[in-house]
């Protein structure tokens, strides 16, 4: 089985993972309201301080060591979650272009040299935004929800590829040496 781990396997990318990893399933779970009481509005100090401060000097380590895709994906995700976190609620219009601008730093996160569990996420990530801005526009909450769902898939995705880092689980998916079935006997 191929690991594939070199990619993505420094401190700095692991930690900027998991950071991402747990920002993004407390948005998802939050903005799905599958747990009694708990709302997106809730996940407001994981990202707050895990998705922006955390991320934002996670980001600034990565820069320092030359990694220009992680150190510019996590600083500036930093940036926006804190944003995020700290900005007062407006109207549903301002939410919405809210959503569809992070959703343009996802798409270019997602276009950026890079493992495919980071494009993964960053794609997931994209998905949930642009169907969080259209319920936002639209005021469609079971809209919100699927793409709250989607975030929790992006979460999933960057805590596995941070955990398969540090367990050296397998980060790619084997391919066979030839095409097609063959029968024998």
């Amino acid at each position: 089985m191929d690991n594939d781990v070199s990619a993505g396997s420094g401190i700095t990318s692991v930690a900027g993972r998991l950071a991402l990893g747990i920002t993004l399933l407390a948005f998802g779970l939050g903005a799905t309201e599958v747990i009694d009481g708990v709302t997106a509005a809730d996940a407001g100090s994981i990202a707050q301080y895990v998705g922006g401060v955390a991320l934002f000097v996670v980001g600034l380590f990565a820069l320092r060591e030359g990694d220009m895709t992680s150190g510019t994906a996590y600083s500036v995700l930093g940036a926006l979650w804190f944003t995020w976190a700290v900005a007062e609620p407006g109207s549903a219009n301002a939410s919405g272009m809210f959503l569809l601008l992070f959703a343009l730093v996802a798409l270019t996160l997602a276009a950026a040299p890079g493992d495919q569990l980071a494009k993964g996420t960053y794609g997931l990530f994209l998905v949930a935004l642009v169907l969080m801005a259209v319920a936002a526009f639209a005021e469609n909450g079971s809209l919100a929800k699927v793409g709250g769902w989607f975030a929790v898939a992006a979460g999933v995705v960057a805590w596995y590829a941070a955990t398969a880092a540090v367990a050296n689980w397998p980060t790619v998916v084997p391919r066979r040496a030839g095409r097609g079935v063959t029968a024998t006997g």
